[in-house]
């Protein structure tokens, strides 16, 4: 089962250059060695003690993915191997992240999150608040980060043409900034944007990366032995 909707995604996501972030929070080892198995080596997670759980017990040719807010004090438990963090949300955790990457003798990619949605409680610079960090910091200085694009989280709603304008918003974002002279560890590469419900309005959005998990995985697991 999982390994046909592996490749179900593929299938979709293959015209447009998107890569597939299976979300799998929540969900035990084996569930995840069953994707492992089918051919898939990234996987999202969004709790730090769940994913150094499973990062110590699985395959480590996998690529983890970070995909929750992220506690300044919790980056030190995923330094040496965490892959990509979607979602920075303040100059203080990029700041704990390159300390942590350095400490690991490493480059952390990093992608920071843009507040698109209507919703009060999702996290992420706004636009003018994004051009302040990006012209005032000393980017020299973070010399073990390395910025590869934006992340964003659409209104959870039923309007598809407010969701759509919400993605249009990032995109046009990530243009603005990859037309401009940016300093040179941030690169406007990846465009982190799309979960289930909303996935195929990100790709025709420009989406290079969709985070799914119930689709692949199915319903949410409450308790998992890591």
């Amino acid at each position: 089962m999982i390994a046909e909707q592996l490749q179900h995604f593929w299938q979709d996501l293959k015209p447009y250059a998107c890569k597939l972030i299976p979300v799998s929070k929540t969900k035990p080892i084996e569930l995840l060695m069953e994707a492992y198995n089918a051919g898939n080596k990234i996987f999202g997670e969004n709790k730090v003690q769940e994913l150094a759980g499973k990062q110590e017990r699985m395959p480590k040719d996998i690529e983890w993915h970070y995909i929750g807010h992220l506690q300044r004090n919790k980056v030190k438990y995923i330094a040496p191997y965490v892959h990509l963090v979607h979602a920075v949300d303040s100059l203080r955790l990029l700041k704990e992240i390159n300390k942590q990457a350095s400490k690991n003798d490493r480059v952390i990619n990093c992608l920071l999150q843009i507040h698109i949605a209507s919703e009060e409680n999702k996290f992420g610079f706004n636009d003018n608040e994004l051009d302040e960090m990006i012209n005032t910091t000393n980017w020299q200085e973070l010399n073990h980060i390395k910025v590869v694009g934006l992340m964003g989280m659409a209104t959870l709603t039923d309007d598809e043409e407010q969701i759509r304008q919400e993605f249009k918003l990032l995109a046009a974002i990530k243009s603005k900034l990859k037309s401009s002279e940016l300093p040179a560890n941030i690169i406007m590469q990846e465009l982190s944007m799309g979960m289930t419900n909303d996935y195929k309005i990100a790709l025709e959005e420009g989406s290079t990366m969709i985070r799914i998990g119930t689709a692949i995985f199915g319903a949410r697991t409450i308790n998992v032995n890591v």
